[in-house]
């Protein structure tokens, strides 16, 4: 304990004579700095400066190309899953917080196989009839949709969306497979399920508008990730308008909607 208190008298010794030796002016700078250096280091309102993340509005454009899966749903006429794509482009403006509001337009095209079963109207045969339907519709989409991001490390951010879609038909072409009797055929004529030209021939391609609504009302929900400028999403879009605009058969009040994802 006595070795420690001479090791301190001797130091302080030394340093005196050094800052004895200082100026008036530098003893005074020295005094205030060590000052203002303590009150900062104890100062209990003092704040980190913490670097946060700032939002502005600005407006981001991109090109999107992507896969989709559809199907018509009803219970009285066809059911067809439908598989595509789409390509298009779209406009993001960005608000000054989470938020960001998206339109765009896209050009889609899908195909699908479904068979349409009846029963034999031939006497001499008790096997089911079908007529096998190749459909291939075209769209047009345009998309009104609310993002909300949130950022999770550097340039990658998670986002969710929803909002609603109109989708408007282009053409729907049904191209039709016959395997039916004679008296079947004969049958699905005079109901009007095949339709015929000035010269009686069967028409087996047509296009399915105007028997469907062009337009199509979506709503859509998903969600996906960022990188930078790229982006991944997925989401299911719910058909709410009914798509028959023409009844298949007299009385028949069937309804069909068509709900996709991609």
């Amino acid at each position: 304990m006595l070795k420690r208190l001479y090791i301190s008298l001797v130091l302080s010794l030394l340093v005196a004579p050094l800052f004895a030796q200082l100026s008036d002016a530098e003893k005074q700078k020295i005094g205030e700095g060590e000052i203002n250096r303590q009150a900062e280091f104890f100062d209990p309102t003092r704040k980190e400066n913490k670097q946060k993340e700032v939002y502005q509005f600005s407006v981001d454009y991109r090109l999107e190309i992507g896969y989709l899966q559809a199907q018509q749903r009803s219970t009285d006429v066809l059911n067809p899953f439908l598989h595509g794509g789409k390509i298009g482009f779209t406009v993001d403006f960005n608000l000054p917080v989470h938020f960001s509001l998206q339109t765009g337009l896209y050009a889609a095209i899908a195909h699908g196989r479904v068979e349409q079963h009846w029963r034999s109207q031939n006497q001499e045969s008790v096997q089911t009839e079908y007529l096998r339907h190749a459909i291939t519709p075209y769209y047009i989409c345009v998309p009104a949709r609310a993002y909300y991001t949130q950022k999770v490390w550097k340039e990658l951010r998670l986002f969710w969306y929803a909002g609603p879609e109109l989708r408007v038909g282009l053409a729907q072409t049904d191209k039709m497979h016959d395997h039916l009797s004679d008296p079947t055929r004969a049958w699905l004529v005079s109901e009007g399920i095949l339709s015929t030209d000035a010269d009686g021939h069967i028409q087996y391609k047509h296009n399915r508008y105007p028997e469907l609504r062009r337009t199509n009302i979506l709503f859509g929900l998903g969600g996906g990730v960022d990188w930078d400028c790229f982006r991944l999403v997925a989401g299911y879009d719910f058909g709410l308008n009914n798509l028959i605009n023409q009844q298949p058969l007299a009385n028949s009040r069937c309804a069909m909607h068509e709900w996709s994802w991609f």
